[in-house]
């Protein structure tokens, strides 16, 4: 009896523990079905996207602000992953957590100390960004930037490994995990950084084609992306 009682109390516990799991995180998501744009939505400057063998394609327009391809749906904790591929001078970077303002509204970005007005509808947010200029001798792909709002809150500065794991001109890998407040990013496979801010619990998710004032050889200039996928805490 002792025995047949210590089984049902350990098959409970075993019963427990995977309900629990279970119900830690969801299965993975496909945001992106390769043929159309369900479930997104563009949003800011005239940067044009299309899909092509599976892939959403931005175009660089030759003046605009930032546009944006963003998800109808919000999310709070997950992990985020997909791939991309960017010409060498489009700089571009992934939305999460991110929303838009709802009315004009100015802002003091945190390094410079400058202030800066916004029209409402202008998105801002969490950004991993992608930085493939090496131009600027930067190449800060999988730091975090706060769009339209305070600037850089994590940079690849003092992480070699993570800068030198970009591959010019090739496919490249994200993984982003935000959870609570704390935000980590890895470029294909490579801990790029660790941020803990409280600001936004949640939002959309979204991929910029960035804008400029004139021709800085950025027009017609393209990034990719591809295999994107997510999952919910």
């Amino acid at each position: 009896m002792a025995f047949y009682l210590k089984k049902r109390r350990w098959l409970g516990l075993v019963l427990t523990i995977a309900l629990g799991q279970a119900g830690h995180a969801k299965d993975w998501v496909n945001l992106f079905d390769g043929k159309t744009f369900k479930g997104w939505e563009k949003r800011g400057g005239t940067a044009e996207f299309v899909v092509e063998d599976g892939v959403i394609l931005g175009v660089g327009p030759k003046r605009s602000p930032n546009t944006f391809l963003c998800t109808k749906k919000t999310y709070s904790d997950f992990v985020l992953e997909l791939e991309f591929k960017v010409d060498a001078v489009l700089n571009s970077g992934v939305q999460i957590r991110a929303a838009v303002y709802e009315g004009d509204t100015e802002v003091t970005k945190k390094r410079r100390k400058k202030k800066k007005r916004h029209q409402a509808g202008r998105v801002r947010g969490y950004q991993v960004e992608i930085d493939p200029d090496t131009s600027r001798n930067r190449m800060w792909t999988g730091g975090i930037y706060d769009e339209a709002r305070r600037g850089w809150l994590a940079d690849l500065s003092k992480n070699k490994p993570a800068r030198d794991a970009f591959k010019a001109g090739e496919w490249n890998h994200f993984r982003i995990q935000a959870k609570g407040d704390e935000i980590k990013t890895w470029i294909n496979g490579v801990h790029a950084v660790t941020l803990r801010d409280s600001m936004d619990a949640s939002g959309f998710i979204g991929l910029q084609v960035h804008g400029q004032s004139k021709d800085k050889g950025r027009a017609g200039k393209q990034v990719r992306w591809r295999n994107i996928r997510i999952k919910e805490f």
